[in-house]
């Protein structure tokens, strides 16, 4: 009789079979891998070269042009370093008044020898004074265009306020661009460099910046807003009374909602 054993043919291999199945998923992981690092090169390549330098190009586009020659910090009467330049509107004289009024700011007094009297009798008796002066600083050679303030409190010893510049080249529109230093008064003092009777600004200017912006937005005044390069970003700033700022070194720019009337 015929061994039917030896007639049979050979068990497969199953360890090589196991090998071939391994050595066939690998390679697919890694075409899947090559064509992902492929995808990743090409959205690479899409952002750095055309969609960052398009949206550059929008942002250097709407710009204002007076923001390129701008200064950055303010100075006192004898030229020491001031508050920065933290915010900037773009709109005429009314536009800029009329949105700040809607905002709920008032115009400061001009510094007289009534409203003075009148800013030391707030502080010292806590009365009311919402139209107090506030001391001049200067930007284009000049002391401020205007200032606004909006009191917290009792009295005129704790306030937002700022002072307002026109720069002097219009944009495209004709519309000019005010410079602004929004800071916060946190009370009054002497001066940590000229002895002088004067009010501390707390250092958290960006904060004052984030407060002027956002009641304009809330009061339906801005058209729209962007930020640009300031003074620079820094822990240990000092202004001309050697008050200390911290900021990230930029200002907020909004633009003013257009109106019939001229400024």
């Amino acid at each position: 009789m015929r061994d039917s054993r030896a007639a049979s043919a050979p068990p497969a291999d199953p360890a090589g079979a196991g090998t071939a199945v391994v050595g066939s998923g690998r390679r697919r992981w890694a075409w899947r891998g090559l064509g992902a690092l492929a995808g990743l090169v090409v959205v690479y390549l899409l952002t750095a070269y055309l969609a960052l330098p398009l949206l550059w190009s929008e942002h250097e586009r709407r710009h204002h042009p007076a923001l390129d020659t701008a200064p950055r910090v303010t100075t006192n009467a004898d030229g020491i370093p001031g508050d920065p330049i933290n915010v900037g509107l773009v709109g005429s004289r009314a536009e800029l008044v009329g949105a700040m009024l809607a905002a709920g700011w008032r115009p400061a007094d001009p510094i007289t020898l009534r409203t003075s009297l009148e800013i030391a009798d707030s502080v010292l008796l806590d009365r009311p004074d919402p139209d107090a002066p506030i001391s001049s600083l200067y930007l284009f050679g000049r002391k401020q265009d205007l200032a606004f303030e909006r009191e917290v409190g009792s009295s005129a010893d704790r306030r937002h306020h700022v002072r307002w510049w026109q720069a002097d080249a219009p944009d495209a529109e004709g519309r000019p661009l005010w410079l602004g230093d929004a800071s916060f008064d946190v009370g009054s003092g002497v001066s940590h460099r000229t002895g002088q009777i004067t009010h501390h600004i707390a250092p958290d200017i960006d904060a004052e910046r984030d407060t002027l912006i956002a009641d304009l937005a809330k009061a339906g005044q801005l058209a729209g807003q962007y930020e640009w390069p300031g003074v620079g970003a820094t822990t240990d700033g000092r202004n001309a009374g050697g008050d200390r700022y911290e900021t990230d070194g930029l200002m907020t720019v909004g633009v003013l909602k257009p109106t019939d009337g001229d400024g």
